[in-house]
Order: C-alpha cells, then sequence, then structure tokens
C-alpha cells in the first residue's frame, strides 16, 4: 500500500495478530453470528491486516460490518442455496451473508467443480462485502489451482468524460502458484483508487492525490488538495489521455460478470447491494502442474531481480510487498491508529466484549 495510507510511525500502535482475532471473532459472535462464521469472517479481516491491506482489515472494514449487522443488512444466520447450476457453474442466493462467509464457500464450490471439469465458476446474488478481493482469489493456491475473484463494490465512479455515479468500484484479484517464489496475487480495483482508502486518507488528515477523484461535477481533480465534501470516484487511469477509458472498460465488465450475471441488474439499477463472481482454474487440467511452477518462478525471479529505474530501489510484482508485510506483522504486531484503538474499546464495551489491546 502507499505511504499515504500506512499510519505514521510516532502514531502506530502495535496489536498482536492473535489479540486482534480473538477480539474480532467475540465481536462477531455478539453481532450473532454462529462460531464458525465469526472464525472465518474474521480471518478474511486479518488477512488483510497482516498483508498491509489497512483498507479492509478490521480497523476499516469491521465498523462498517458492525453498522450493517446493527442495522439488520446483514444476516448473521444466513441459509444460503444454489438456485441455478450447469455442471461447473452455478448461482448462489446468499440469503444476506455477510460477504467473509459467503465468499470463501463460493469459492470452495468454485474449486471443487474445477477438480471435477477443470473449470469452475459461482455467481453468488446478494452478497454483502467481501473484504479483500484476494483472499477468495488465494484460497486456489492451497489446492494448485488458479483463483479469480471479482465483486461489485459501491456505485461510486463516474464513466470517462461522465459525471454520474454509474460503474461500482468493482476489484479484481488474480492468484497464480509458484514452487519456490511468493505466489503473484494481484488485486485492484477498477477505481482511480479504492473507495475504502479515501476514508483511510481523511483519518489520516491527508488530502488526495492527482487522478483520484473529480468534482460533483465531473471535472477530475489533477492536483492535491483537501478531499472534497461532495466527489466522484474516477475510473482506473484518472483521465481520457492515461487510460480512463480502461478502468471505465474493465469497471463495466465486472459489473456484468457479478451482478447482471447474478441476474440483479446492474449500476444504479442494481436490485441487490453487491454480487460476486469466483473462477478457479485446475492448472494440471491445462498443463503439467511442475512446469507450470517451475515457469512462474522463473519468471517472477526475472520481474523481481530486473534493474529498477533512477531513484527506486526495486521492482516489485503483485504479493510480494504483501508477503514481505506480513512476516513483519506477525512477529511485531499490527500498526493501528489511535482512533482505531478508540473505537475498539467502545464497541466491545458496548457490546460486552473483552477489550485486549
Amino acid at each position: 500500500m502507499l505511504e499515504h495510507f500506512h499510519v505514521p510511525s510516532d502514531l502506530e500502535m502495535r496489536v498482536s495478530p492473535d489479540d486482534v482475532r480473538a477480539t474480532v471473532e467475540d465481536i462477531f459472535r455478539a453481532l450473532g453470528m454462529p462460531d464458525d462464521h465469526a472464525r472465518q469472517s474474521t480471518d478474511v479481516l486479518l488477512y488483510a491486516d497482516l498483508r498491509g491491506i489497512e483498507s479492509h482489515g478490521a480497523s476499516n472494514m469491521l465498523r462498517v460490518y458492525v453498522e450493517g449487522f446493527k442495522a439488520g443488512r446483514i444476516n448473521p444466520n444466513p441459509q444460503w442455496k444454489i438456485t441455478r447450476e450447469a455442471a461447473a457453474v452455478c448461482t448462489i442466493d446468499s440469503d444476506g451473508a455477510h460477504g467473509g462467509v459467503i465468499g470463501p464457500e463460493a469459492m470452495s464450490i468454485a474449486m471443487d467443480r474445477a477438480e471435477a471439469y477443470g473449470i469452475g465458476a459461482v455467481s453468488v446474488a446478494g452478497g454483502g462485502h467481501f473484504g479483500a478481493a484476494a483472499y477468495h482469489a488465494a484460497m486456489a493456491l492451497e489446492r494448485d489451482m488458479i483463483g479469480v475473484a471479482q465483486t461489485a463494490g459501491g456505485v461510486s465512479v463516474a464513466p470517462t468524460h461522465g459525471s454520474e455515479r454509474l460503474i461500482g468500484l468493482n476489484p479484481l484479484a488474480f492468484a497464480a502458484p509458484a514452487r519456490k517464489e511468493p505466489p503473484f496475487i494481484f488485486d485492484a480495483s477498477m477505481s482511480s483508487v479504492a473507495g475504502n482508502k479515501i476514508r483511510l486518507a481523511q483519518r489520516l488528515g491527508r488530502g488526495t492525490l492527482p487522478g483520484w477523484v473529480a468534482e460533483a461535477d465531473g471535472t477530475p481533480i489533477m492536483d492535491e488538495r483537501e478531499i472534497p465534501e461532495d466527489y466522484v470516484m474516477l475510473p482506473l487511469g484518472g483521465t481520457r489521455e492515461i487510460g480512463s477509458h480502461k478502468g471505465y472498460g474493465l469497471g463495466v465488465m465486472i459489473e456484468i460478470l457479478t451482478t447482471v450475471l447474478a441476474g440483479q441488474g446492474a449500476g444504479p439499477d442494481r436490485r441487490a447491494g453487491q454480487a460476486h463472481h469466483f473462477i478457479a482454474y485446475k492448472i494440471d487440467a491445462f498443463a503439467d502442474l511442475e512446469v507450470f511452477k517451475d515457469d512462474m518462478d522463473t519468471y517472477l525471479r526475472t520481474l523481481r531481480d530486473s534493474k529498477p529505474a533512477p531513484d527506486e530501489e526495486r521492482v516489485w510484482y503483485a504479493g510480494l510487498p504483501e508477503h514481505e508485510e506480513e512476516i513483519v506483522r506477525s512477529e511485531r504486531g499490527i500498526p493501528y491508529h489511535p482512533e482505531v484503538i478508540d473505537w475498539f474499546e467502545q464497541v466491545t464495551k458496548e457490546l460486552g466484549v473483552k477489550f485486549r489491546f
């Protein structure tokens, strides 16, 4: 994650991953979740916090989930069901499930079907926010598969040359295994910056960077300034001159594969808040698995060891910085902003949960 979003070292308060896990599980249970669902949803949040994806970790998303449970938007005991299927594919009605529960369930089904047919795809209608898309895609790595996860984020993005919020933030995650190298795990929204990161920037008292957002009338903001009260998210690329039409097109593509394919409409006409789409590829149905892993290692090392540009220390590939950050945070603890600690203290007291931070 850009340094723009990290908690300053002089403010950060480190909390052990074990304490975070126990506390978040207790909060989910206090909100009515059964034990297995509480553990699963916590695992999704902790994955993000450990890997430095603060925008989707407990520090940022848990408060949204707490509000969702209290308002009745999230069903703590869903009875999800398959409503349509054909061999390698199916569609699930989530019954208002928390995304951290139904997302892993759906990805598991996609992998089971890939085991049988070489590829599996699952659409989820009505599934709530499912945390970091990377978590779900990376589940496939455990089974020597390639994983893809897509979700319909909040309708916050204007089309290129437009001013109306018509497209979701719509993240796409892709995970592929290697043998010795950290796996390739890509996760990005089709907006210029993830919507949750705007909230992070505001918490840290930081402004917008060029090409992130537009004024309410659609005029792109191309300088650093305070985030306006009323703004529109720009597509990936920011402006047409630097490729926003690509982010715009990809955002619409994911809108189609998530909400439309799940029978839920699209954009401002969605009939459900969110929908998801998961794909699993069984590698040895396409190629020799050992050759694939060797080739991945060779390519990832080539990227990692390539010559950096002037004034740059090194070249990264998607998943490598998160892998290294996870090692550090597992040992030193997860860095939280004092405001986050204060929120945890308040919500644990309110729910009668032990405050461990």
